[in-house]
């Protein structure tokens, strides 16, 4: 007895994949630094001092004077003199009037007596020079300071950075493409035992 047999045979399909791996790179160039910094201004001005010293009255009191100074002494001091003899003669002259319209007799005598005398004279220590003869003057010296500060001058420069990038590729291919068998057989019944026709 025949019985009819059908015979599948498959395989599956295989797909392949290829790829290659991106590349990235970054290069980051160094920065061109230029700073200028100017430098300050510093300006002082200063006075000079000034110190005077004045030894005049020291010369004065050791009697080492100009000519001029002499000559303008010497001529005060007549003056005085001079004048101080006048009063003197004209106080005596009222004296004697005074006294002949009163009856005296001896005035004259008196005054006589008087301008015969020796005068007095006073007598007292002394530093030649004296204490505080030297005059000095002194005049500070001023100081004038200025200053002028500027800012930095900032020239630098960024580089920017170098990005190179290559993207990855995948290809995609059939390694194994599907595949279908189909075979029809008979069988044949013999008791315990089948054998196949085909």
């Amino acid at each position: 007895m025949l019985h009819p047999q059908i015979r599948l045979q498959s395989q599956p399909a295989l797909i392949q994949l290829d790829s290659t791996q991106p590349r990235q790179s970054i290069e980051q160039p160094g920065p061109t630094l230029d700073i200028q910094q100017p430098a300050p201004k510093l300006r002082i001005e200063t006075s000079p001092g000034k110190l005077s010293i004045d030894q005049t009255r020291v010369w004065e009191a050791m009697n080492m004077k100009s000519v001029n100074r002499m000559a303008e002494e010497a001529a005060d001091l007549g003056y005085e003199q001079w004048m101080k003899y006048l009063g003197k003669k004209a106080s005596e002259g009222t004296e004697l009037l005074r006294g002949f319209s009163k009856g005296q007799k001896n005035i004259i005598q008196q005054q006589a007596k008087r301008n015969s005398e020796t005068p007095k004279f006073e007598f007292r220590l002394g530093w030649i020079p004296p204490h505080g003869s030297v005059d000095l003057n002194i005049s500070k010296t001023q100081v004038d300071i200025s200053f002028e500060t500027h800012q930095p001058i900032n020239n630098t420069k960024v580089a920017n950075a170098i990005i190179d990038y290559q993207p990855g590729t995948s290809t995609v291919s059939m390694k194994q493409y599907q595949d279908l068998q189909i075979d029809f057989a008979h069988l044949q019944y013999k008791g315990y035992r089948f054998e196949t026709e085909i």
